[in-house]
């Protein structure tokens, strides 16, 4: 009892033995026992947080990079949100990779080849030279581009690999 009154005379708390155990908790690489570190991570918000923290980089830095709002990558990180189409070129550029499904059919291809690019479909469409409706049909599995566009997209996803 001496301790403590002594202890708070002079400006400092004395530990006791949980103290003692809840900083042993925050010691090592990025306290990643206690912020919740994604070592598989299932979702792109948890591969943007372990990329994060494998970097060293505060949630404002990483959203710079990024090019977001600094509440939008928390959102992203927390699972409340995934990232929107026009923000998955910054995402992918930051991780490195691509975290959405590649898929087995052209349609499914097409649509992770868009969004990874940051694209719309009207966007996507215009620089394919086609319309934006045909675009939306052939993602959705209900036609397939002739040879001359296979091609064409073909060439437009392996140049931007």
């Amino acid at each position: 009892m001496a301790d403590r009154e002594c202890a708070h005379r002079h400006g400092f708390v004395a530990f006791l033995q949980g103290d003692i155990k809840r900083e042993a908790l925050l010691t090592g690489p990025y306290f990643r026992a206690q912020t919740g570190y994604p070592a598989s991570p299932k979702t792109i918000g948890e591969a943007i947080r372990k990329r994060r923290l494998d970097l060293g980089l505060k949630q404002r830095e990483a959203a710079k990079m990024i090019g977001c709002n600094y509440l939008t990558l928390v959102n992203w990180e927390k699972g409340h949100f995934t990232p929107r189409v026009n923000r998955m070129a910054g995402v992918v550029r930051f991780l490195g990779y691509n975290p959405l499904p590649t898929g087995s059919t052209i349609a499914k291809q097409l649509v992770a080849h868009r969004k990874a690019r940051g694209l719309t479909q009207k966007n996507f469409a215009r620089e394919l030279g086609i319309d934006p409706s045909t675009l939306a049909k052939w993602e959705r599995g209900e036609r397939e581009p002739n040879w001359e566009f296979l091609e064409r997209v073909l060439s437009k996803m392996k140049e931007r690999r």
